[in-house]
């Protein structure tokens, strides 16, 4: 608080010579002194009564706006900021500065609505503005809170900053997948696979796994049978997630009966039952299909 307050020293003398005269003039003068004192209530409300009282100018507009920043009250901040930069468009500079450090408070406390509205608001005020310290903090809050697609523009302009750092990518990489967008995770998680620590490289795989399985679904579903066999392998390869292997062979099998390669097909199915060791209606349909292809009968299919 107190170097907001040496902030706001700075902010008087700056408008210091920008006061009204007469009635409102010395609700100002008492805004001022009351906020020197650290009295930022006493000061809204003289600065307020400046306003009812005809003193609706640039500066009183900038008194006002800052006094809410100083108070964190972001909304009232913005309003009067607007009215500000209506006023004289080179006042968004200050406005969005003033936000931004509310934000970096805010940020400081782990108030990440309270920073989210602050950094909303400067960027309205001042679109482009420099988040730099502030958009990984940001990323994170949102992504805490399963706010994924608001979390990702933010995650961009970290990972930026950050000169793609592999710990950032990843973290945006988990918000695309959690998004449903695992063509675009698969890229970044595969671009860091390699810069992790080994320790992480078992969640990298993981989601790399996942994807490539969530992917060749899809790919089957869209009849590209060469595709959906490419990414099922990646997860056989990778071995991960473990839960999911049993399927991946099944599906590869099926695939395979459908090209034709039938011994290839037979050798998958036999996987199935290895990878599910509980048993049960996939590992009994595997080795029907082993049957069906090891002692087929004339007629029935390419296998």
């Amino acid at each position: 608080m107190r170097s907001g307050l040496r902030l706001g020293m700075a902010w008087l003398l700056v408008l210091s010579g920008c006061t009204a005269a007469g009635s409102e003039g010395e609700a100002i003068r008492r805004g001022d002194e009351a906020f020197a004192r650290g009295d930022l209530g006493e000061a809204l409300a003289e600065y307020r009564l400046s306003l009812a009282q005809g003193g609706e100018d640039l500066a009183t507009f900038l008194r006002v706006a800052h006094a809410y920043a100083q108070s964190g009250r972001v909304d009232e901040a913005r309003q009067y900021y607007s009215l500000a930069v209506e006023a004289d468009s080179a006042t968004a500079d200050l406005a969005a500065s003033d936000l931004l450090r509310v934000a970096r408070t805010a940020i400081t406390r782990q108030d990440g609505i309270a920073a989210a509205a602050a950094v909303e608001a400067a960027m309205e005020l001042k679109p482009g503005v420099s988040l730099t310290g502030i958009s990984l903090p940001l990323a994170r809050h949102f992504a805490r809170n399963g706010r994924y697609g608001q979390a990702l523009p933010f995650f961009q302009k970290a990972v930026r900053e950050t000169d793609s750092d592999p710990d950032v990518v990843f973290e945006m990489a988990l918000a695309h997948e959690e998004l449903g967008d695992c063509r675009r995770a698969l890229v970044f998680f595969e671009q860091i696979r390699n810069e992790v620590s080994p320790a992480q490289r078992s969640e990298v795989d993981w989601n790399i796994g996942n994807c490539s399985a969530n992917l060749a679904e899809e790919a089957r579903s869209e009849e590209d049978l060469a595709e959906a066999l490419r990414l099922y392998r990646v997860t056989i390869d990778l071995g991960e997630p473990r839960n999911r292997l049993a399927e991946a062979w099944f599906e590869m099998g099926e695939i395979l009966v459908a090209r034709g390669e039938c011994s290839e097909a037979a050798a998958a199915f036999d996987q199935v039952g290895r990878q599910d060791l509980r048993g049960g209606f996939m590992v009994d349909r595997a080795q029907q299909r082993v049957d069906e292809i090891r002692f087929r009968r004339g007629g029935e299919g390419p296998c």
